[in-house]
């Protein structure tokens, strides 16, 4: 969908950007595919914050999707396509020829009245979603399974894609688009096609109020801080914190590794800061 700007009314107008969604859904989401969401704030259950920077925002309903794709061979009918306040991809609503519905995350290219099925046998096109032994090498794909029937976890945000560049001893092998190539049980399920709403990364907020409105809170220098609050903290005038970037807590960061004992290192076969 194309980006949509407004004239000047206000500042906060002034520089926003955001996505036309004139074509989406406009009622409210199948309510037998919703369930209430609750928000932590970024607290535990003792009410001490631990992921800052979290708060407020929009009351939302979450909507499941279905992201294991698991009725076989019964094909389903496009109803809609509508807007999800917890992902930046847009969702479909699909209806299978037994009545039952289901939300799907949707691709690039798929209508209203299109048809998407998840078969051995299905036809590579948007939507449709097949075994990764069944899928021609060089296919756009996304909604990438890591274990068989775990369901989607890789390439679901929107614009996103991944290609299948490769088949070896079991494995395909799948470039994502951070420019990591790993490899992945060919028997996992993939989705033909791109996520939707590609123009999603070319939106400008405009003012703070939008991103509170997203349940973002402000995000506050160290540098500005005084010593007691942050290692960055103190000196006179401004002053550049130090020569060692750390947080808050004392930890290095900005450059250092955090990634450790990840059981699925062994499947990475050209990492994302690798040269390509």
């Amino acid at each position: 969908m194309a980006l949509k700007t407004f004239n000047p009314t206000s500042s906060g107008r002034r520089q926003l950007v955001l996505v036309n969604r004139s074509g989406l859904h406009k009622g409210r989401p199948e309510k037998s595919l919703t369930e209430g969401l609750t928000k932590s704030g970024g607290r535990n259950n003792t009410g001490r914050i631990t992921s800052r920077r979290m708060g407020g925002g929009a009351k939302t309903l979450y909507r499941r999707i279905d992201f294991k794709r698991a009725k076989r061979d019964v094909p389903a009918r496009v109803e809609r396509i509508e807007y999800d306040p917890n992902r930046t991809a847009f969702i479909a609503l699909i209806r299978y020829e037994d009545g039952e519905l289901a939300y799907i995350v949707a691709p690039q290219r798929l209508d209203v009245g299109d048809t998407v099925i998840t078969s051995a046998k299905a036809d590579i096109k948007p939507g449709n979603a097949l075994p990764l032994k069944n899928i021609p090498v060089g296919t756009i794909i996304h909604n990438i399974e890591m274990k068989p029937q775990k369901g989607a976890q890789m390439v679901r945000s929107a614009g996103t894609y991944a290609q299948l560049v490769g088949r070896e001893a079991g494995y395909a092998q799948v470039k994502l688009a951070s420019g990591e190539l790993r490899r992945v049980p060919e028997g996992c399920i993939a989705t033909v096609g791109a996520v939707s709403n590609p123009d999603n990364m070319n939106t400008v907020l405009g003012k703070a109020g939008r991103s509170r409105h997203k349940g973002k809170r402000p995000s506050v220098r160290g540098v500005v801080m005084n010593p007691f609050d942050h290692p960055h903290g103190g000196g006179e005038g401004k002053s550049s914190g130090g020569r060692h970037p750390v947080t808050p807590w004392g930890k290095k960061t900005r450059g250092p590794k955090t990634r450790t004992n990840k059981s699925t290192d062994r499947l990475i076969i050209r990492r994302r800061n690798a040269k390509r």
